[in-house]
């Protein structure tokens, strides 16, 4: 019988329906190829690109040009743009801002056939690096309420250029979903003192079926609710709510973890287009009239990577309902990434 599963961390329900049992051969199709003739993002291109804001250059050679081993550079075509001041107006009963913010591309390497899943734990220590970097940076900007970064594998998870690379966006405002799993988080440490998060990750070290990879540092499970199938969580053990707040051995570890993860991604679905996304405390700094706003977010929040494959696209019932449909089972998802020959 099919079940309806409730996420306290997102408040919502999925409806994982067994009876349908779709296995990962049900999922590979033909995967859509991105052509390219001239890579913006490879050594002597840079040229190409806005000047980085950012690059770790082991080397010592000049910015904008090769000699990098991550490059952090503005978007050509930003969503949002960092060039002047946040304004607001009504208009009848909704509210509009201008688009004031901050969007970068952090190219991982400067090898354009690399897949994120080959890059050594290493390699992706260094994307960690520009990912801590930017967040530190950009958070002194009291114009930005919340910084997001992810990424897109594959063009039917919204990659526009094959050259492996990720995204970020400072935005102005709070994004809902994050807001309802700020309140759950903080609602839940106020009855119980105790951190949501690291009591769903107690549950799933504690049950085991979700689980597919735990080692000192994180731990990698299927979500009890998953929206979609095979998704992940990538969760550190140790309760932190801030990425920021990672260390250079830590940011190996989870460099060795989160190849791993992607390695057996591909061996399932073979090579599935994915979104890869941080969920991150936002900005602590004070705001006007709010003065304890996320007061107690250190102790009540605990940052993640969520990976979604992108092998089904939501429906009329998810759309009218806003719940989700899970075809399989966030069990045998677990089951099968846990056997994969990696």
């Amino acid at each position: 019988m099919s079940e309806l599963r409730w996420d306290p961390f997102i408040d919502s329900w999925v409806a994982i329906v067994k009876e349908r049992g779709r296995r990962p051969v049900d999922f590979i199709t033909g995967r859509k190829r991105i052509e390219t003739t001239v890579c913006p993002f490879c050594y002597g291109h840079e040229n190409k690109t806005p000047a980085e804001v950012y690059a770790l250059r082991p080397d010592g050679s000049p910015a904008d040009q090769p000699g990098w081993r991550v490059r952090v550079i503005p978007n050509k075509f930003p969503i949002l743009r960092i060039e002047g001041q946040i304004e607001s107006r009504g208009e009848g009963l909704y509210d509009v801002k201008n688009g004031i913010g901050a969007h970068e591309v952090i190219i991982e390497t400067p090898d354009h056939d690399r897949h994120p899943a080959d890059l050594r734990a290493t390699e992706l220590a260094d994307v960690f690096h520009a990912f801590r970097s930017r967040l530190i940076d950009l958070r002194r900007d009291k114009r930005f309420r919340h910084i997001v970064i992810y990424k897109n594998h594959g063009v039917e998870a919204g990659a526009t250029i094959p050259h492996t690379h990720s995204l970020l966006l400072a935005l102005p405002i709070i994004p809902p979903h994050l807001c309802t799993a700020l309140r759950a988080s903080r609602e839940h440490f106020r009855r119980k003192e105790r951190c949501l998060m690291c009591d769903l990750l107690a549950g799933e070290l504690a049950d085991g079926r979700r689980l597919v990879r735990v080692d000192t540092d994180f731990a990698v499970f299927t979500p009890f609710a998953s929206r979609y199938p095979f998704s992940l969580r990538i969760v550190p053990r140790h309760h932190q709510h801030d990425f920021s707040m990672l260390t250079d051995q830590m940011m190996v570890a989870l460099g060795e973890t989160v190849r791993d993860v992607l390695g057996r991604l591909r061996s399932v679905l073979r090579d599935p287009p994915f979104n890869l996304v941080l969920h991150n405390a936002p900005s602590t700094l004070p705001q006007p009239g709010k003065p304890d706003f996320w007061s107690s977010l250190s102790c009540d929040y605990h940052w993640y990577f969520e990976i979604i494959p992108k092998i089904m696209e939501p429906a009329g019932f998810e759309w009218g309902t806003g719940f989700f449909i899970n075809p399989t089972s966030p069990e045998e998802a677990a089951r099968y990434l846990r056997e994969a020959a990696v």
